[in-house]
């Protein structure tokens, strides 16, 4: 019969890999070395220091690697380093506090005054259907309509489909190709684009005046920078988003909706919204659901947004699927103040 040479040896405790012998030192560095992409992410979304490229259309990601903050904290338990497992919890709490409130309704109900229905929709190089659009437009009684990607053609369509008669009031810069945009509106309507936006946006950018009848008059703009998507794009994306109205407590009302090419995790777009705006999508609970792209299983973010004034209620906001775009369309429901 044969005996074990050493019967007394305890069983092995640690991770079982070849060469492995567990130590605190090693248990530390293994951790502290998983949890460091992390914790400089979070650095850089926190202090907005995503400037040129890659790292702009990188932070766009931030709550799929929100996500992924979930693997140093398996591999400290694994390793049964409870202090390392507290620590490796710092870059999710730090995550869920970022992300999470996008998901949490914080609309306010039973506010009197004026309803403002809005909706936004990239038509995909007027390749959307302009049916599902009017659709929306009918079941929503929207008052405002804001496209992105208006042709000439598609331009000429919306009246075939019946968006221009459900909005006749409009402001129309449609153009071949990516750069076209529109405002349709069921209220009257004065054109004000600014005379220098040419001068900074490479897209069309127009802005009208609305007219409601006891409300104070409203102006909204239909937003589309250009994709960040290249080190010479970035510029250009910040210069347009540094070029959007501000919002201004002693001045109008404003509402920008449209395609930002940006998710709330960027700072343009936070230092924006900092000026006075809130994102309609994220009051609603909505902010998470992708607007960008239909056509991947992977590629979806929320790049479409309205942006609200903050004397603005926001009552709701959905997002739905536009039959031949790559974007999803928003849908925001707004209370306005009482003149």
């Amino acid at each position: 019969m044969k005996h074990d040479e050493n019967p007394a040896a305890p069983p092995p405790t640690g991770p079982r890999f070849p060469g492995w012998r567990r130590t605190p030192a090693r248990a530390a560095a293994v951790t502290l070395g998983l949890t460091l992409p992390w914790g400089v992410w979070l650095l850089v979304r926190m202090l907005g220091l995503e400037a040129g490229y890659p790292l702009v259309p990188a932070i766009a990601f931030t709550p799929y690697i929100a996500l992924t903050a979930l693997l140093p904290p398996v591999v400290a338990g694994y390793l049964r380093s409870w202090r390392l497992l507290a620590l490796t919890m710092v870059p999710v709490v730090a995550f869920a506090a970022l992300v999470t409130p996008r998901a949490v309704s914080g609309t306010e109900a039973g506010q009197d005054g004026s309803r403002l229905v809005v909706l936004t929709a990239n038509l995909y190089q007027g390749r959307a259907d302009l049916g599902v659009i009017a659709d929306l437009v009918e079941r929503a009684e929207v008052d405002v309509l804001a496209v992105q990607e208006l042709t000439p053609e598609a331009a000429e369509a919306m009246t075939e489909v019946g968006v221009a008669q459900a909005l006749p009031h409009d402001v129309v810069d449609a153009r071949p190709g990516v750069s076209g945009s529109a405002i349709y509106a069921r209220h009257p309507v004065t054109d004000v684009t600014a005379l220098d936006v040419a001068d900074t946006h490479a897209f069309a950018r127009p802005s009208a005046e609305i007219t409601i009848a006891d409300a104070p008059p409203v102006e909204v703009t239909s937003a589309h920078p250009v994709p960040p998507t290249t080190p010479d794009a970035v510029g250009q994306w910040q210069r347009e988003i540094a070029a959007l109205p501000r919002a201004e407590n002693d001045g109008p009302l404003r509402i920008i909706a449209g395609d930002f090419n940006a998710t709330l995790d960027h700072a343009a777009l936070r230092e924006l919204l900092d000026t006075g705006y809130r994102d309609a999508a994220e009051e609603a609970g909505a902010g998470l659901r992708p607007t960008w792209s239909t056509t991947s299983a992977v590629l979806r973010l929320t790049i479409d947004h309205v942006l609200a004034d903050e004397r603005v209620t926001v009552d709701s906001a959905s997002v739905h699927n536009v039959l031949g775009s790559d974007h999803r369309a928003v849908l925001a429901e707004f209370t306005l103040p009482a003149t």
